[in-house]
């Protein structure tokens, strides 16, 4: 098999993120449930946007922000996914391919505007994420780029995926392609409520279908239904050759057969949660397509995770600081 020109290849929703701080009173008047993602219309979203305090835009979307992470990390990066041809589009186009992605999917002319998440940051550092998806359901077996996910290590495919039905055909197409050619198919699972609407077909995707699976402690319970942490690793265990499940100040924990990895947490000063999982990931997939051992790999998704969670926004706003035994 041939040397892989790019280490991870990300398939994704291309979401600009708007991030505000707001109270409870803010998320209550408005309908929210504390820390969940919600799915809205276009009319919604205007309202809502309208509503908001000011906030901070850039380009987001869960395996965006992992793809623009990893390269900063210096892997060798590239992601598809579909935004429109307006201000929004232009972006994100302009903020992922500034952290070094290779981004060639070609826009949405003529169709509904790029997708955005308005995030409300309450004072305890959740996130309550509302998303209009957008240009995002366009995305489809046509904008699959087939060199590219030949010529990809590592795969990584996005949970949120599940929710537009073309984007799902492109999801299965691309991971049947990826294990053809010998790469490896990483999966997040994105978010618990996404979890419960696909549940079934999830669990399907995992037996044979999915080597590396991100999660973290809600969403992989409500995977397999089960009532304790414990219980869902141990399932997780035996549908799935590698997994890396996250806990918040918990750490994490890393599982691959009969062996298990309890990564510490990397201590933070907690100012906004969104994209920790997302950072993560990044940290942990740049360091396993650098040949890292396990633990290695999950010391530096902690590394990247307490970045993030320090500042506003789903990606670190200054570099992430590496001891010389870490440095790529």
């Amino acid at each position: 098999m041939t040397s892989p020109r790019f280490d991870i290849l990300g398939i994704g929703n291309a979401i600009v993120d708007v991030v505000a701080r707001a109270d409870d009173a803010f998320l209550s008047k408005h309908n929210m449930r504390k820390g969940a993602m919600t799915l809205i219309d276009a009319v919604a979203a205007e309202k809502l946007y309208s509503a908001m305090p000011p906030g901070q835009e850039s380009s987001g979307g869960s395996v965006a922000n992992t793809c623009a992470i990893a390269a900063g990390l210096g892997a060798r990066v590239a992601y598809l996914g579909k935004v429109a041809e307006d201000q929004l589009g232009e972006v994100f186009r302009h903020d992922i391919t500034n952290a070094g992605v290779h981004f060639p999917t070609s826009a949405l002319k003529d169709g509904v505007p790029t997708a955005r998440c308005l995030i409300l940051v309450t004072s305890d550092g959740q996130r309550t994420m509302n998303t209009y998806l957008g240009a995002c359901v366009a995305f489809g077996i046509s904008d699959l780029d087939d060199a590219l996910i030949n010529d990809s290590a590592i795969l990584y495919l996005e949970g949120y995926l599940f929710d537009p039905p073309a984007a799902q055909a492109a999801f299965r197409r691309a991971a049947a392609m990826a294990r053809q050619a010998g790469r490896r198919v990483a999966l997040s699972l994105s978010d618990a409520f996404c979890v419960d609407r696909h549940r079934a077909a999830f669990r399907d995707l995992l037996t044979g279908g999915v080597d590396m699976l991100f999660a973290n402690e809600a969403e992989i319970s409500s995977l397999y239904e089960c009532n304790t942490f414990a219980e869902a690793m141990e399932h997780a265990r035996w549908d799935v050759p590698l997994a890396a499940l996250t806990r918040s100040e918990a750490g994490s924990v890393i599982i691959k057969g009969s062996e298990t990895y309890p990564i510490a947490a990397e201590p933070a000063r907690v100012v906004d949660t969104t994209g920790a999982g997302d950072a993560y990931a990044a940290g942990f997939l740049a360091g396993f397509a650098a040949g890292r051992s396990l633990p290695s790999c999950g010391r530096l998704g902690s590394l990247c995770a307490a970045a993030t969670i320090a500042d506003y926004g789903a990606r670190p706003l200054q570099p992430i600081q590496l001891d010389a035994d870490e440095s790529f």
